[in-house]
């Protein structure tokens, strides 16, 4: 049974961080794209970081650039979505994806920014 499990969502001040994980289960990680997805209230769920099956190379939404960091641990079949700098606009709840010939989404995790 594939399940993606997030967590590491809370509440924090605007400047603060938070690290999320994505803990995947139930088929083989480490030949799938993974990727973090945000949907705030009211509006579309965007895209906010890839990154490849082997982790060699990240891509990031401009919104998040220089800010998030995208990470992965193969062996953990984890992966780590670092958020610095926070901004109340950065409140969504955080969805990670798996991408191969099959997506996978796992349930989501809050984050609120206060300023």
């Amino acid at each position: 049974q594939v399940q993606l499990v997030e967590s590491g969502g809370g509440l924090v001040q605007a400047g603060g961080s938070l690290r999320l994980s994505c803990a995947a289960s139930g088929f083989t990680f480490s030949r799938y794209v993974m990727s973090w997805y945000r949907q705030a209230p009211g509006k579309e769920r965007e895209l906010v970081a890839v990154i490849t099956s082997s982790g060699a190379s990240t891509n990031y939404a401009d919104s998040v650039k220089g800010r998030f960091t995208i990470s992965r641990d193969n062996a953990k079949n984890t992966v780590y979505l670092e958020m610095n700098s926070l901004k109340p606009e950065d409140t969504a709840v955080y969805y990670c994806k798996a991408i191969n010939y099959a997506d996978y989404w796992g349930q989501g995790t809050q984050v609120t920014v206060s300023s």
